[in-house]
């Protein structure tokens, strides 16, 4: 899979961002995409093939492959990292709307188009908590799909076409278990990043709206 799209997509964010945003999008790409691609992916590459389970019966081996593993963690991580990234596209979009409406209407319309502020810090504010709701969901569904985030050395499986309760063997699970860990730790400081900045913004421009309407009450 080529994430070049996902790493354009960061850098044009990364203008238009906060301090904590910016740290957001380092984090996003450093400790996330790039452990993806250099690491992780090679981990659950062959997953399939490598779980062994004590017993021939055609068709059990991939019967409790899939009840354990309804959904790769790769592939699962995957559109974790897609999903959570997505919502800066509205900021990205409603900067481009603002510079388009200037060429259109060929003046000045803005002091900077990519100023947080106005419909533009709405819609940063949205992007934000949608991140950040993302961001919980995939936590959940991880924690809810495979009953924890540490990988099992050996799963027991009774499902048909199997014939009795067999044993099945997990590959690499300790270090399996240690990128879900970190998954699920850089999946947590992406969560406080957002709502530091969230928290940040709405205390800024609450502070900002209020000092300009005291102002005005004393005019």
């Amino acid at each position: 899979m080529s994430w070049v799209f996902l790493r354009d997509l960061l850098s044009g964010v990364n203008k238009y961002s906060t301090g904590t945003g910016r740290i957001w999008v380092a984090v996003v790409f450093m400790f996330r995409l790039l452990v993806y691609v250099a690491a992780a992916e090679n981990i659950w590459k062959r997953e399939h093939d490598e779980f062994e389970c004590n017993i021939k019966q055609p068709g059990c081996e991939n019967v409790c492959f899939d009840h354990f593993f309804p959904v790769s963690h790769i592939r699962l991580w995957a559109l974790q990292l897609i999903m959570v990234s997505t919502p800066s596209l509205l900021v990205v979009f409603h900067v481009a709307y603002r510079e388009n409406r200037e060429k259109h209407h060929n003046q000045k319309l803005y002091k900077n188009p990519g100023k947080i502020d106005g419909g533009l810090l709405c819609t940063y504010l949205i992007s934000l908590i949608l991140k950040t709701g993302l961001e919980i969901v995939f936590l959940v569904l991880f924690y809810k799909l495979y009953n924890g985030f540490k990988i099992p050395r050996l799963v027991k499986c009774d499902i048909k076409p199997c014939p009795n309760t067999v044993h099945c063997y997990i590959s690499k699970p300790t270090e399996k278990t240690i990128f879900l860990y970190f998954l699920v730790a850089t999946s947590c400081l992406c969560i406080v990043l957002n709502l530091a900045e969230l928290s940040y913004l709405v205390f800024k421009y609450s502070i900002k709206y209020y000092l300009k309407r005291h102002v005005k009450k004393q005019q």
